[in-house]
């Protein structure tokens, strides 16, 4: 497994908006991280908070509006085609449907295939035995080599996916709710032999859920994001014991307890979730908020508050544990 010191992915400041009739929608907005080499960060929030934004606008699939990226050590935030092209071997994505991300008309060997080809060098002696690699190393069996999508379950045609996405070796993997479509003991041989990879190939994943357990299983950092915001961010075990800020704990809150004499006390957020489009300065989730008062209204920054913990709160040291 590769080294987890050394920085892989840095974002400075990112931002991305869409425009609409009624002015610009701030799907990203000032958002920073680091991610080192090997580990995994979980990012976590309600729909439409901006989480698959994020991923896609760090490979490229959206154009940033403005801010930084940083892929090892080197500005990637605009890149020309002939480099971008080298780019997507070490920056790959796993799709959260499984089904609509491949191509109906192609076989699983054919799917795998194509990235390959497209890259070239191989022959077709070599191109089949890479094919059988990726098959064997995500756990398809060589009989469904000449299936097709609709033929097979959603937990193999996940490992297509994932086997499509390790084909370029990349480094690091955006993971957008890889499990999400699948049922529950599927998700779990599907995580599992992602973490296997990890620990196999030193592989760097974001992973973008609304799975709070999963997350928690899968992630070293996670980060939670609001309307575009990061508004917390710290490793996984410090942010499910001592989470910060409100939005945080409202959303562990809705975890159910596995224990039957034991409840845990639901947050119920109300209030109408501010406008993404031309939000005014402050505190996004004020609206929804039961301990906001006037000094929400200014910009909130991250504050580190603890080893690698941080919180866009100005009033978190006043909410009780």
């Amino acid at each position: 497994m590769m080294s987890g010191n050394e920085t892989i992915l840095e974002v400075q400041n990112l931002k991305k908006y869409f425009k609409t009739k009624k002015g610009d929608l701030h799907a990203i907005d000032d958002v920073s991280f680091k991610i080192k080499t090997g580990t995994t960060l979980g990012v976590v929030g309600e729909s439409g908070c901006g989480k698959s934004t994020l991923g896609r606008t760090i490979l490229h699939l959206h154009e940033s509006t403005g801010g930084k990226i940083f892929f090892q050590g080197e500005d990637v935030t605009k890149v020309e085609k002939d480099r971008l092209k080298k780019l997507r071997e070490d920056m790959q994505i796993i799709f959260q449907d499984p089904y609509s991300s491949l191509n109906p008309r192609m076989s699983v060997s054919e799917i795998i295939r194509e990235p390959l080809k497209r890259k070239g060098g191989l022959s077709k002696e070599q191109l089949n035995q890479e094919v059988e690699r990726l098959m064997d190393i995500v756990g398809l069996a060589q009989r469904f080599a000449n299936s097709y999508p609709h033929e097979l379950d959603g937990g193999r045609r996940q490992r297509i996916g994932i086997a499509r996405a390790l084909s370029l070796n990349p480094k690091f993997i955006v993971c957008d709710e890889p499990v999400s479509a699948l049922d529950v003991s599927i998700q779990a041989q599907i995580l599992n032999l992602m973490k296997d990879l990890q620990a196999q190939i030193g592989l760097t994943y974001i992973f973008i859920t609304h799975d709070l357990s999963v997350v928690k299983h899968m992630s070293d950092d996670i980060c939670v994001m609001y309307l575009g915001q990061m508004v917390e961010k710290a490793p996984a075990k410090e942010l499910f014991y001592h989470p910060k800020h409100p939005y945080t704990k409202a959303l562990l809150s809705a975890i159910p307890v596995p224990k039957v004499n034991i409840k845990r006390k639901r947050i119920i957020l109300k209030g109408e979730i501010t406008s993404p489009i031309n939000p005014k300065p402050g505190c996004r989730f004020a609206a929804r908020c039961d301990y906001a008062d006037k000094a929400c209204e200014e910009m909130q920054q991250l504050e580190e508050i603890g080893q690698d913990h941080f919180v866009s709160c100005c009033r978190y040291r006043e909410i009780k544990e």
